[in-house]
């Protein structure tokens, strides 16, 4: 008896860009590959749109997406895990005193 091959889904890593839509965020997934005619590596870019639930990925951090069923006209993936976090920069408040 024959077994099925299990499909794998795809997966991409990049970096969150957007975190603006409700449940949606932009990864922006980088690579690098050689130009057809000239060979020189060329650094290429694409954003895709993934579903992010719980909404625990913040603006710039790494993360790995994979590819899932269409959730919305843009929406074909989902964040699987969040890889390295953004670094905080944000300025703590500091209570002047008077």
């Amino acid at each position: 008896m024959a077994e099925t091959p299990v499909k794998r889904r795809t997966e991409k890593v990049g970096q969150v860009v957007s975190t603006k839509m409700a449940k949606t965020i932009v990864v922006e997934v980088t690579r690098r590959v050689p130009h057809p005619l000239y060979k020189r590596i060329v650094t290429r870019r694409k954003k895709f749109y993934a579903h992010d639930e719980q909404g625990t990925a913040k603006l710039g951090d790494v993360v790995r997406i994979v590819e899932s069923r269409p959730l919305s006209r843009l929406k074909r993936w989902t964040l699987a895990e969040v890889i390295r976090r953004a670094a905080d920069t944000s300025v703590p408040q500091v209570e002047l005193e008077q």
